[in-house]
Parts: structure tokens; sequence; C-alpha cells
């Protein structure tokens, strides 16, 4: 009986409802005061709809946000009118739970898995705190929760619930006693004693005339043979619903002696068996045929279930493992039940592997799984297995993105509570390593970038090595520079991406794990001094050197390694690490390579150690002269590119290289680049250009003295940009962005 905030489809943009009470709960605090206790309230008095106060708990509880401090907005009940109140897995003490809740007018309290603080005592002590409450409680959720301790008195009782007609006690130390209190009530319809310690049922004789829906999953400590147990469930006689399934634990033929007993339970129109022994299609047939009524049978985990007549695809809903209809109504019903949950993924799992459309609605079952059991090994295998087949290659292109957003978030989640697992590690990598995921999704990239770093540095596994420095140079450039900085400055991560490259370096091979292990690391170098830093103490550079030695035809690869040194020469503290000769003879030969990309990005390196003058270079003058003349040629000679060869998050590098009107070759790179981006996307680039004051440093260029007629030339084709996007747009100027490796 779980508690849903809105019924939505995730195809569909959010609710407007549900956008604003995740914002009204993660923000509370701004809409609050606080009181001398610590609690919250709201600082004006806003009259909440009653539906949306209910809405507001409920969001509250699923979100990790209720709490002794927030559950102080509900005290007021003139302004938070509460009826159905579902504060589950909160954590909240008896003190605030009292105060809070217990002065509204409840029909119903889902308290389900609450914090082991509140009791079973502490909640009824706190509804008979109002007898108006303690008339109006009709439905009562005490799913997971601790009884008193055995010494301890009950000093209020369940009888005192006069209205109460549905209680579930599943998977609480519930004894004998409390059952006779429980089957005094004069209203109940509905029981749930899954998994309590109860011994004897015959006190539900209490309830015969009224008793609808019996749930007995899995009574493990029942003292009563098959037969003295058939004779108190069989005077039930208005039962409606029976559940005796029982995860495979025992062998009692109890299933198999009911459904044989002509005449049982008349009115019964929905039976779960499920993990019984002795079951046939036989005797299910014949019992449903005696009851034309039957709208329901649980048969997972037994030998029936594979006759057409059993199917479910009718108006008889099956849960079983015979085909997809009967496994995705077990996932459905049973989403609480770890190990029917596990079962139904496992027989899903088979399936999944021919799947050829995507398929959200099934996708939505296997994550109602994975989020009620995060702690289940068993069920997060089997879950993040489905999860890569239904989401594989194309599949993942069909499905929603809110959908793939939570799925995801599940993934990180088994992957930081299972760190060692390496198959559950290996089945969420599998599944991250989708371009969709990747590139549109929304969840925590930072968090899954740090996860799939820590995977990497402790696993040799080729194959996932490639996917894994896959997915962190893709993350790696949508971080923020911020993230990107925190991420390159674990000193583990800069040396394991070294070590994959010495390993490629020395085996003389380009894969696929070289090209992505170079882009992560550029994308992390990038704006990071501190990456930069440990890239150089930990012989980075030394090792790119016999890179570019290692694969002189590989343009892509002298690319991708230049881009980086691009990085670390934008650190002037670092210049001096690379004022070298031979590093800058390998530099001088790149810019002049046929390949512009290559050359561009060597160009870079040079404009970048020559920018700040004479006296900060340590190598021979006529050197620094030289160099400077074959930047300038060099850059004359590039033909247009046919395509943006690089993403920039900002421009503000560049400026500092536009003030250099003593050296027009460093000058004119800057222009150049920043020409080529306007150029090629101008929506992006102008913009960017303008909210960063470019605008007055480029009309700054065109009007000074010093400023060199090929620079000049540039500077104006920019502006030219600036004035056609600033008429297209009307946009004026200011603000911040930063640079970026291209799109990998």
């Amino acid at each position: 009986m779980a508690c849903s905030v809105l019924n939505t489809d995730e195809a569909s943009p959010a609710a407007l409802t549900d956008l604003c009470l995740t914002y009204v709960s993660q923000n509370l605090e701004c809409f609050c005061v606080k009181r001398p206790d610590g609690s919250l309230c709201f600082r004006e008095a806003v009259l909440f709809p009653q539906e949306l106060a209910d809405q507001l708990l409920a969001k509250m509880a699923t979100e990790g946000l209720l709490n002794d401090s927030t559950v102080g907005v509900f005290r007021n009940c003139e302004y938070l009118r509460l009826r159905r109140a579902c504060i589950r897995t909160a954590r909240i003490s008896a003190e605030a739970f009292q105060r809070a809740l217990c002065p509204h007018r409840l029909l119903e309290l889902d308290a389900a898995r609450v914090n082991a603080d509140l009791t079973i005592p502490d909640i009824l002590q706190g509804l008979a705190t109002n007898k108006y409450c303690q008339e109006s409680l009709q439905r009562l959720v005490l799913t997971g929760l601790t009884m008193s301790s055995l010494e301890e008195p009950i000093l209020h009782c369940f009888s005192s619930l006069q209205s109460l007609r549905s209680l579930s006690l599943a998977n609480v130390d519930f004894y004998d006693s409390g059952l006779e209190d429980v089957c005094s009530l004069p209203r109940l319809e509905s029981l749930d004693l899954s998994n309590t310690s109860v011994t004897n049922l015959s006190p539900l004789l209490g309830l015969k005339e009224r008793l609808r829906s019996l749930t007995l999953h899995q009574l493990k400590r029942l003292e009563m043979s098959t037969a003295q147990l058939l004779g108190v469930i069989g005077q039930l006689d208005v039962l409606q619903h029976l559940d005796i399934s029982d995860d495979k634990q025992f062998t009692s033929d109890i299933a198999r002696q009911l459904l044989g007993q002509p005449g049982i339970l008349p009115a019964l129109i929905s039976l779960d068996v499920s993990g019984r022994k002795q079951v046939t299609d036989a005797a299910v047939k014949a019992f449903v045929d005696d009851r034309p009524g039957m709208t329901f049978v649980g048969l997972l985990a037994t030998d029936a279930g594979f006759s057409g007549f059993l199917s479910g695809e009718g108006n008889l809903k099956v849960t079983g493992e015979a085909n997809e209809t009967q496994i995705c109504e077990a996932l459905r019903r049973y989403s609480e039940r770890e190990g029917f949950v596990r079962e139904a993924l496992f027989h899903l799992f088979s399936l999944t592997h021919v799947m050829e459309k995507p398929r959200p609605d099934i996708l939505k079952l296997v994550v109602l799984g994975m989020k009620n059991h995060p702690a289940t090994l068993n069920v997060q295998l089997a879950a993040s297995a489905c999860v890569f087949n239904l989401t594989k290659q194309d599949l993942a292109a069909g499905m929603p993105v809110r959908l793939l957003s939570t799925v995801t978030q599940l993934l990180l989640e088994a992957m930081r509570t299972f760190p060692n697992h390496q198959q559950l590690q290996k089945n969420c990598l599998l599944s991250l390593c989708s371009d969709r995921i990747l590139q549109e999704v929304p969840f925590n990239r930072f968090e899954a970038a740090k996860l799939v770093m820590q995977w990497l540095c402790n696993h040799e596994d080729q194959n996932m090595q490639r996917m894994a420095v896959a997915i962190i140079s893709i993350l790696a450039a949508k971080l923020s520079t911020e993230q990107t900085a925190q991420l390159g400055a674990e000193l583990f991560i800069v040396k394991q991406l070294l070590h994959i490259v010495r390993q490629k370096a020395t085996q003389g091979m380009v894969d696929a794990t070289l090209r992505f292990t170079l882009s992560a690391l550029w994308n992390l170098t990038d704006e990071s001094p501190t990456t930069c830093r440990h890239f150089i103490e930990n012989q980075g550079l030394d090792l790119f050197i016999k890179v570019l030695e290692s694969f002189p035809s590989e343009s892509s690869i002298q690319q991708k390694v230049l881009g980086l040194l691009n990085n670390i020469a934008e650190v002037g503290e670092l210049h001096g690490e690379l004022m070298v000769q031979g590093f800058l003879d390998h530099i001088s030969t790149l810019l002049h390579s046929s390949e512009v990309e290559v050359s561009y990005f060597a160009a870079g390196i040079l404009a970048h150690l020559t920018s700040r003058g004479e006296e900060a270079w340590t190598l021979s003058p006529e050197l620094r002269s030289s160099l400077l003349e074959q930047l300038h040629a060099v850059i004359m000679k590039w033909p247009p590119p046919d395509c943006e060869m690089v993403a920039y998050r900002s421009f503000n590098p560049f400026f500092p290289l536009l003030e250099c009107f003593h050296t027009p070759g460093v000058q004119l790179w800057a222009a150049w680049a920043m020409q080529h981006v306007c150029s090629k996307n101008a929506a992006r680039y102008c913009s960017m250009l303008l909210e960063e004051g470019g605008l007055q440093q480029l009309e700054h260029v065109t009007t000074h003295p010093q400023t060199h007629t090929d620079v000049k030339r540039l500077a104006k084709s920019i502006l030219e940009s600036l004035q056609c996007h600033r008429a297209r747009t009307g946009q004026s100027a200011l603000t911040h962005t930063s640079r970026r490796p291209p799109p990998q």
C-alpha cells in the first residue's frame, strides 16, 4: 500500500503542481521561520487546499526531507489540513509526530518504515491525544515498525481506533496478544499480518462477518496445522481477497488443500498462492471456474500458470513466470516483497534479451523494484541487467527523459552501495555507456564521474576500461568549471588516466581506449591549474612527448595531446616546465602540419608561451623571434575549416592575448580562434562574446595604433558578426562562462 504523490506520465513534462511542491519542499527554509524548539513555521499564513497539504507531506517524505524540523509546518491545522498523511521512511521523533500530525482529523496514516525511534505504541499514544482523529481514522499502515519490548505493557491499544477499516502490520514484531486486540475492532475489513510473529489465527473468527481482505504472506511462526488454519479461514464467509503466499521458504501444502476444498470462501475474487508447493493449473482452473467473479490469482514461483486459461491477458490477472504479462503483473503487485521482486526480475531478464522496441512500461516496473530494495544485492543485480537490455543501443532513444533520469540515479546509487561487486558495477557501466543518457538525460554527472573513476582505479578489464574512460571523457565535458577542477584535483584520477596512456604508448596501440583517455585528460585539465600541476608532477609532459613520437601520423591523437598541452600552457606558473628545447622543437614541427586542427593547437601553445614577453622567456631570444614569425606566417595560410574544430565555454583566456600588441602573431591566433567559432556558431559564441565584454576588447584592438593589419582585419570581421547578431536578437553586453575542448 504505497503512497503516491502524483501519478504523472514520464513522457510528458512534469505537472506544474508537482514542480511547485518539489520546489517548496526543497526550499522550505526560505518560506519559514524557526520556532524556539527548532521546528519550522511558514512565515506567512498560507491556506493550502487539503489535497495539496496531503501531497506536500508525501512529497517531503518521499524526498527524504521530512524530519523533526520540517514537519513543524504541519502544526497549523487551520492552514494545512491533513486527511491522508503519508510519512513513509521519514525520520521523526514521537514528540514531533504527536505535535505536528496528531492534531489533524486524519482519515488515513501511512507510516511504513519510519525510523526506529517512532514505535507503534508512540503512534497509538499520539493518536489517542485527539479523540476526533481516533474517531475518523479509517486506514493505518504500520509496515516495518517496532512494537514495544515484551516487558513493557501496551497502554494504548488498537481497539481505541473504532472507525479503523484497514490495518497493515506487515514485517512487525507483532504477537498473538495484539491480534486479539485488533480483532475486536468493530469495522475492520482489511488486515495484513505478513511476516509477523503470530502463531495462532483463531482470533480472526471475531471478524468473520466483516473481514474482506486478509494478507498472510510468509507467516514464519504459525503453529497451526493446515487443517486448523483452513478451519479458521473457511469461516470467513465474506472474504474477497486472501494472500497465503510464502516466498518459497516453506513446504506446507495449504495451497493444494485450499484449492481442492469445495465451496470454501464463496465470495473470493482474489487469491495469492505464489511460492507455494503442489499447485497445478488444473486445480487453479477448477477453483476459478467455481467462482466466476475471480479477478486475480497469484502463481509466481509455483509450478502453475502455464495454460492459456491463466495467461493473465483477459479479465483474470495472474502473477507468474510463464509470459511477459504475468511477470509484469508480479513486479507491479509485489514491488515491496524482496524475494518476489528478485524472482520476477530473473524471469524478466531472459525476455528483455530479445526486445526490439522501447518498453518504458516495463522499465518503470524495474525502477519500482530498484527504489524499494536499494540495499538488496540480488535485486539490484537482476534489475541493472534488465536496465541494460531495456536501454541498449537505439532503445534508449524511445524512453522518456525523466524515466531515464530516474533509472540513471538508481544505477549510481547501486554502484555506491556495492562498490566491490564486479558484475553489478559492470551492469551499471554498460547501461551508463549510452549516448542518449550521457548527452541528454539530467543526472548527477559529477557523482557519476567519481564513481566511474573509482571503478577504473580498481579494475583492469580491458573492455570495461574502454567504456569507463569513454564515460569519463563525456561526463567531464559536461561538468562545470568548478566540478571539473574538483574532479581533476583528485591525484589518483590523473595518475590512473596517465597509467592507461603509458600502457598504450608502450604497446604502440592506437585504439578507442587511448582516444577516450586523452579526451578525458583534456577535459579535466581545462581551466584547472591543480589538475595541470598534477599532470606535470606525474611526468605527463614526458609521456605526451613520447605519444607524439610514437604516433607521428595519427592526427586525431596529435590534436588531443596538443589540446591538453594548450590547457597546460594557459597556466603561467607552469610555463617554466614547457620551456624545454626538445618540447618546443616538437611543437614547432607540428605547427607546420598540413592538418589545420593539429597546427591550430600547436599555435595556441606557442601563443601562450610567447605572450608573457621577453623577460619570461628562458630560452634564446632568437628562438622566440623565430617562433613568432612562424606563428604569424602559418596562421595566415590556414584555410577556413569545414566545421567547428573546438568548443569553448568562455573567451576569457583569449582577452589577455589580444592585449599583446608587441607580438602580433599572438594576437592573430586569438583573433583567428574567436572568428572561427563565431562564424561557425554565431548564436552561441556571439552571445557569449557580448556577455563577457568582448565588444569593447575588439573595438580597442581595431583602434589601437600598434595593431597589425592582419589582426585588425580579423577583429573587424568579428565585430561585423557581433553587429549582425545584435541586430537579429537585440542583445546588449555583460557576464561570464569558460573554454572547452571539442565535443567528443
